[in-house]
């Protein structure tokens, strides 16, 4: 008898796994994190552009720290916002150090 309540008792488990398993919920929590451009932010500050290039930086950490509270979709937000600001401040670096060139090798006699 104590067969037949095992296999039933086992048998309610591996149900209680598979629903568990096929739960969207828990699709959800274990999603891949989203791309995190801190690498970009932190090239864009060596472009001399710097009240942007901190920007950048200070959303790529804002979108950092909204993903480890557990909110992926303002983190996936923020992240956006700040490699597009990263790209304009890489933009921005890069005119001026033409400016730069330009001006530097014009002037000089």
């Amino acid at each position: 008898m104590s067969e037949a309540v095992n296999k039933s008792d086992l048998k309610q488990s591996l149900e209680e796994i598979d629903i568990a398993a096929s739960d969207p919920d828990n699709e959800a929590q274990e999603a891949k994190p989203p791309k995190r451009y801190l690498i970009l932010t932190i090239l864009s500050c060596f472009c001399p552009s710097h009240p942007i290039n901190i920007v950048a930086f200070v959303f790529a950490m804002m979108a950092l720290n909204s993903y480890n509270e557990g909110d992926a979709d303002t983190g996936k937000k923020l992240g956006h916002i700040a490699t597009l600001i990263s790209i304009a401040a890489i933009i921005a670096g890069l005119i001026v150090i033409a400016i730069f060139c330009i001006v530097h090798f014009t002037t000089q006699q």
